[in-house]
């Protein structure tokens, strides 16, 4: 006799929940067209749990980390971010926030640019080590927060749109900043891939423009062109520095096999290395030898961390819904 079959259990919905990690290695971690590792090799991973409310909508938040090289020795970059995607078609937007965290740092310099007159060489408190022999200063704390907007518009293998960053105190430098961005990436058809069609390749480019203002006192230069510990019982002082405004661009290629990805790009900015040494506090930045009253930088000392630079990554990049 025929022997009716069972009936099929239903399949499950997928679930709404992803998680996106990774890691990399890299020649020189840059960012803005500023090196932050100084020019040296880097390290970076990262961990995404994703929510997907619909398909058109996820929430996500996120913890990464970089091994840097600041001015003020900090022992590592811990970011924290978190926000929402939604997508209408070939429009992709992205609202969020991301915390720039850097522990470990030390306090250099500050002397009489602080409240209490010359001698004071604190920094709200926190007791400053001398300042670097070149002039520069650094706060023992670098973090910041950055409220950002994001757009991109995908036409067949094209993908262009903005960027917009906001904060209200850049790297605790006292002074706001806004970071706007126009990124163009070409992705080569499967047709185009490389290695029997295993590895898939692409182009993209970015420039932008990074507005600050104006520093706190503890950034401060003297009227008569001394800084730092150098502007010890020197006055009268300015309030601050008016930060430099900059454009910065990258253009590269990457090249895709499974989870790994090698982008090979060059990144630059039209800073000079005289505004690079006050905007960074570079304490190896040299050769200063002649004040000029009134600027950001009166000794006149030179770094290289704005300039050009030719970076190598190397990262992998996976899903918990890719490994099932």
């Amino acid at each position: 006799m025929a022997v009716k079959a069972k009936p099929m259990a239903p399949t499950p919905p997928p679930s709404p929940w992803d998680i996106a990690f990774g890691g990399g290695l890299m020649t020189d971690y840059v960012f803005r067209g500023v090196t932050q590792s100084g020019h040296q090799p880097a390290a970076t991973a990262y961990f995404e749990p994703r929510y997907n409310i619909t398909p058109d909508l996820q929430i996500y938040a996120g913890v990464s980390g970089e091994s840097i090289h600041f001015a003020n020795s900090a022992a590592a970059e811990i970011d924290f971010y978190g926000g929402v995607r939604p997508t209408f078609g070939p429009l992709a937007l992205d609202f969020g926030a991301w915390e720039y965290y850097y522990p470990g740092g030390t306090c250099h310099g500050g002397g009489a640019l602080q409240p209490g007159g010359p001698g004071n060489n604190t920094n709200n408190g926190i007791f400053c080590q001398p300042g670097f022999l070149n002039g520069n200063v650094a706060k023992k704390n670098a973090s910041f927060y950055e409220l950002y907007a994001k757009a991109t518009y995908t036409m067949g293998d094209w993908a262009v749109g903005p960027t917009f960053y906001y904060t209200p105190n850049f790297a605790n430098l006292g002074a706001d900043g806004e970071y706007l961005s126009g990124i163009v990436k070409y992705t080569a058809p499967s047709s185009m891939a490389l290695w029997n069609g295993q590895i898939s390749w692409y182009v993209s480019g970015e420039y932008g423009r990074q507005w600050l203002g104006t520093s706190d006192s503890f950034y401060g230069v003297t009227q008569t062109g001394a800084t730092g510990t150098a502007a010890l019982n020197v006055g009268p002082f300015v309030k601050g520095i008016a930060e430099p405004d900059y454009n910065t661009w990258n253009v590269g290629i990457g090249f895709t096999w499974k989870v790994f990805t090698l982008d090979l790009r060059y990144s630059d900015t039209d800073l000079s290395k005289t505004e690079c040494s006050a905007f960074t506090s570079d304490p190896g930045a040299i050769g200063g030898t002649s004040l000029a009253p009134g600027t950001i930088n009166p000794l006149g000392t030179q770094s290289n961390w704005c300039g050009a630079s030719y970076v190598a990554k190397l990262t992998a990049d996976l899903t918990l819904g890719s490994l099932k």
